[in-house]
């Protein structure tokens, strides 16, 4: 049995736990909480329950050093996040995180960004302040702090932050500077595959896009998040009809064809700035387009015309 700290106060449990159950693979705390093995003042506790200052939380026994289940990641995968990091001061710490790895473990993946770090600083309290998608590259931030983390994420909720994408769009939009104001749901397919579609019955998503650059059967544009619904840039990009390139899920079939013979391999989504100002200082963490999505850009073709 555990009491949670005040300083805890609103932590999601897989959170807490991972801070309890240091080196435990997060793939194995989220089995001990699906299965019900843990509980919060005698209730049993759900994947999205937050704890509370005083909380009793029970955290049932875990052997380690099963076989066949690692129970810590390699030191060269540590070493390989520890490498991405472009900025951290007392509050935060940034990642330049590259496309492939997880933001944290779960669902087929042991190890995520967060274990990694963890790994690399074992001495450090790290936390997730938002995620990216797993295929996604650029700007991750985690917080050093409870009381930053907690500070970071109201901004977040308040919409009092900028992030912006780099995207490269299956065709040619008809305007250059064009929103996207269109609700999305989430579901789940059988096998716990997530899925996102525009239904009046989702929650309120706006996205703008601004094209920078223009090829021959693509659009490069600078994306702006307004809310933060999972896969909410690329599903809004296909309901306008201008697919992301590399989408697997909700893309173009033959425009991903075409694009592999420039040399793309991968979702092109970049994460390029992450902005806000917290406590009157106001920090901005950006990162240069990935090398492999810049060589696309290099292959392609550009377009003649308009630009």
């Amino acid at each position: 049995m555990v009491t949670v700290a005040e300083d805890r106060d609103g932590q999601r449990i897989d959170n807490f736990l991972s801070t309890q159950l240091k080196g435990v693979p997060k793939s194995l705390i989220y089995r001990l909480v699906r299965t019900g093995q843990v509980r919060i003042n005698g209730k049993r506790a759900k994947p999205d329950t937050r704890v509370s200052g005083g909380d009793e939380v029970r955290i049932p026994p875990v052997r380690m050093a099963v076989p066949g289940e690692t129970a810590a990641p390699a030191t060269g995968q540590a070493q390989r996040a520890a490498q991405a990091i472009i900025f951290e001061d007392r509050d935060f710490l940034v990642l330049n995180k590259p496309a492939g790895m997880a933001s944290h473990g779960g669902s087929g993946v042991d190890f995520g960004a967060i274990e990694l770090l963890r790994a690399a600083r074992p001495d450090e309290t790290l936390e997730l302040a938002h995620r990216l998608d797993r295929d996604t590259s650029g700007v991750l931030v985690f917080a050093r702090r409870r009381a930053a983390l907690t500070a970071l994420q109201e901004l977040i909720r308040d919409g009092e932050i900028v992030k912006q994408y780099l995207a490269l769009l299956g065709g040619r939009p008809k305007r250059a500077k064009f929103d996207v104001n269109a609700p999305l749901r989430k579901s789940s397919l059988q096998g716990g595959e997530r899925m996102v579609r525009v239904s009046d019955e989702g929650k309120p998503s706006l996205t703008a896009f601004k094209i920078i650059s223009t090829y021959a059967d693509a659009s490069l544009a600078e994306v702006t998040l307004y809310t933060g619904r999972t896969h909410q840039i690329r599903v809004h990009a296909q309901h306008v009809g201008h697919a992301l390139a590399g989408d697997e899920k909700y893309g173009d079939r033959e425009l991903n064809k075409r694009l592999r013979e420039f040399g793309l391999r991968r979702l092109f989504l970049h994460a390029a700035r992450f902005e806000f100002t917290l406590a009157g200082k106001t920090y901005s963490f950006s990162a240069p387009l990935a090398p492999d999505l810049a060589a696309v850009l290099d292959a392609l073709p550009r377009a003649t015309g308009r630009t």
